[in-house]
């Protein structure tokens, strides 16, 4: 079981920022990257929750682990959707088949009013990742009509992110990436024109 979840007040001092639907799907991507990888790291999972506000105790067993891999690995199929209609068809099987009756929770008072599809506030951390991401990535679905994030077009790079944002769609979840690749590309053609 998980404990109820409080808040660190942001930067901004402004408790809302934790459950905006971009941070709350900012946070499904990097928890999505992080539960994927071949051998998860739980260390590196609770920094993530804690880098979005998540608060101690974060004791994960490897029960709440394992559950949340799964949510993680239902999750991925749409940050890797090709296109609109197959990242809407697949959120609306994950809240049909995962997501409880829509209701609005303050933890208790602890945190601002925020939308819940989970079951229960103590309900298991898969079923709580699952249901809160696929709010958030159906939200971004129905605000700017496209698949919400996308994997790492970078060679060997298993990331996915967020594609919300001003300018051109990004292709990469970092600089970092995309500066890499473009570095490869240019040695590329360096080496074929000598």
């Amino acid at each position: 079981m998980r404990y109820i979840r409080s808040v660190a007040p942001p930067p901004t001092g402004d408790l809302s920022d934790r459950h905006s639907v971009l941070t709350t799907a900012r946070r499904a991507a990097a928890l999505v990257s992080a539960l994927t990888r071949e051998r998860p790291d739980p260390e590196e999972v609770v920094a993530v929750l804690r880098e979005y506000g998540e608060q101690d105790p974060l004791d994960l067993t490897p029960d709440d682990l394992a559950g949340m891999r799964a949510a993680a690995v239902l999750l991925r199929e749409v940050f890797t959707a090709d296109d609109l209609d197959t990242a809407a068809a697949l959120l609306n099987r994950l809240l049909r088949e995962h997501a409880g009756p829509l209701r609005l929770t303050s933890h208790g008072g602890a945190t601002p009013w925020h939308p819940h599809l989970d079951r229960d506030d103590d309900g298991p951390w898969g079923e709580w990742l699952l249901a809160s991401s696929a709010l958030a990535l159906t939200v971004l679905v129905w605000d700017t009509q496209r698949p919400p994030g996308r994997l790492c077009a970078a060679h060997n790079c298993r990331q996915v992110f967020i594609t919300q944002g001003a300018g051109p769609e990004r292709r990469y979840c970092s600089r970092r990436c995309a500066t890499r690749e473009r570095v490869a590309a240019h040695r590329r053609r360096a080496a074929a024109s000598e």
